[in-house]
């Protein structure tokens, strides 16, 4: 209709299209404001496409109603700049014709495979890692061949029968990672090995021979790790479970000795030096850890404080109350708390152990093991009419403290990271335990030294030297301390494969045993040599 057809304004339009190329940008239209709610898709017109005009005078106009012949000539404009674009898409598809249908091979491959993994993936919520230690060695005893037992063999030939053999095992780990909402983890590891009680790696011959890496025997797969963890606000983590670790609930691991290594006596690696403390008790149990860490700024020192309760696992299952049960007087429970602080280049913590009966120390002479490790809830004071023994209760406890502290360079080289440890451990009992035995007061400690990327990068090297736990008393303070001192290099052959050669020595493992036989001071020792293997996957 003639009435809906302004001249003035279609001449005005056709104007502005013969100058469409100088509107570069959404600033010259004097009536276009930030605030209107086509400013940014106007805006990106003109700028990708460049295909917006305005009138003469410098206005839009955005607010009228536009006319087919306008809407026609806004079009047109559009359509050429497209028509422009498609062009030079379709030169440089032709001029790049032969990669892309490469690219195009390799995505269609890729979607195969992400399809293939997406069929057959194990889980949606769960990674599996798994570690596979391949142990080789010996040990042999070395020193003054003494008899223990009157027209016995010497102690010194009676551990070399039984415990000199040379012998492969294997430690294998599967671990099982489970996250519901990307913060938590339910952890479950599954373990099996050929060493258990028949093994020297494990302890047999003498406490001080077990190795870090001393597995179960029997080649029996079995879950020795089960617990769940979660964040309870932006500081506090809490972890429970019924195969839980107490030394595992602590937030921070003070010591860096054979980090980037492969440890190789427990009493250096697991233990830190003070197995009175950190004595890896596994079993039911839960804690707190509480740190700081995401309230300073990346690489500043931060505090952590931990603590947890953990009852062995033999007896947090056991329905009987008289010898086992969770949280009661026969759980051979561990409370276990420390306080860290520092950051990955130093550290400080201090920690501290209270022990039920029959919490044990882990490593230690074999004086201070007699009677003290696994401080027995109930001792035979007699028998019976029927010959049978009569036990009486001894209340026995421990409480055990522990001092560590470590440093390590800024990079590799001819200094070493520095990681130490000291403990103590005292005993306490009614007046059965108090006549069952003297022994009150024991102490360790240990210096470790790593070096790092030794003669090759990711290779390290690795002495530690220190003292297991052992009776101390005021008369002659170490009469029952034996050496322990362990020299590796690790060999990194792949990144998922290393190779890594020790010897240790351990001197006087006896402890006051070999000093007090028939008054006079022995000397006996045992030599290892181990080398291990670990695969990673």
């Amino acid at each position: 209709h003639a009435a809906d057809l302004n001249i003035n304004d279609i001449s005005d339009y056709a104007d502005s299209v013969d100058v469409e190329e100088q509107v570069t940008s959404i600033t010259q239209f004097s009536d276009v404001y930030p605030t209107d709610w086509a400013y940014q898709a106007l805006a990106s017109l003109i700028e990708r496409y460049g295909c917006v005009a305005g009138y003469p005078n410098g206005t839009f106009r955005g607010n009228r109603a536009m006319t087919r012949y306008e809407a026609a000539a806004l079009l047109n404009a559009c359509l050429d700049r497209i028509t422009e674009v498609t062009d030079e898409l379709r030169r440089l598809i032709k001029e790049f014709e032969r990669e892309l249908a490469i690219i195009r091979g390799r995505v269609d491959g890729l979607e195969a495979r992400v399809g293939e993994l997406e069929a057959t993936q194990f889980s949606t919520t769960t990674k599996l890692s798994g570690l596979a230690n391949f142990v080789l060695g010996g040990t042999k005893a070395k020193g003054d061949n003494f008899r223990s037992v009157k027209g016995g063999v010497g102690e010194r030939d009676r551990y070399n029968s039984s415990w000199g053999a040379f012998t492969l095992s294997y430690d294998l780990r599967l671990g099982l990672k489970t996250s519901f909402t990307g913060k938590d983890l339910l952890f479950t590891r599954l373990r099996a090995g050929n060493m258990g009680r028949t093994s020297t790696w494990t302890g047999g011959g003498v406490l001080m021979n077990t190795l870090n890496t001393a597995a179960p025997g029997e080649n029996v797969l079995r879950v020795d790790r089960l617990y769940y963890r979660f964040p309870l606000g932006s500081n506090v983590t809490i972890q429970a479970g019924p195969l839980t670790r107490n030394t595992e609930m602590l937030g921070y691991k003070p010591s860096v000795y054979a980090k980037g290594g492969q440890t190789v006596l427990d009493f250096f690696g697991g233990s830190l030096g003070v197995p009175g403390v950190w004595n890896k008790e596994t079993g039911g149990g839960f804690g707190a850890i509480y740190s700081n860490k995401n309230n300073v700024s990346k690489g500043d020192p931060y505090w952590t404080v931990a603590a947890n309760y953990v009852a062995d696992s033999g007896e947090a299952s056991d329905g009987n109350p008289t010898t086992g049960g969770f949280m009661t007087d026969n759980s051979e429970a561990n409370v276990t708390s420390q306080i860290a602080y520092g950051n990955k280049q130093w550290g400080l913590a201090l920690g501290y152990r209270y022990g039920q009966c029959g919490a044990r120390f882990r490593t230690s002479t074999e004086f201070a093991a007699f009677d003290a490790y696994g401080t027995p809830c109930a001792v035979v004071t007699g028998v019976d009419a029927d010959g049978e023994d009569l036990f009486e209760r001894t209340d026995a406890s421990s409480n055990s403290f522990s001092f560590n502290a470590f440093w390590r360079p800024d990079e590799s080289g001819w200094m070493p990271s520095i990681s130490a440890g000291l403990g103590q451990s005292y005993l306490n009992g009614n007046s059965t335990w108090d006549e069952y035995t003297s022994k009150r007061a024991m102490g360790s400690w240990m210096v470790g030294l790593t070096w790092n990327d030794v003669f090759l990068e990711s290779n390290a090297l690795g002495y530690a030297v220190g003292q297991p736990q052992f009776v101390y008393d005021d008369e002659d303070f170490v009469a029952d301390g034996g050496y322990a001192m362990e020299l590796w290099y690790k060999f990194q052959v792949t990144d998922n494969i290393s190779v890594t050669p020790s010897v240790y020595w351990l001197s006087r493992p006896w402890g006051d045993f070999t000093q007090n036989y028939k008054g006079d001071y022995k000397s006996l020792g045992v030599f290892g040599g181990v080398i291990q293997t670990v695969f990673k996957f």
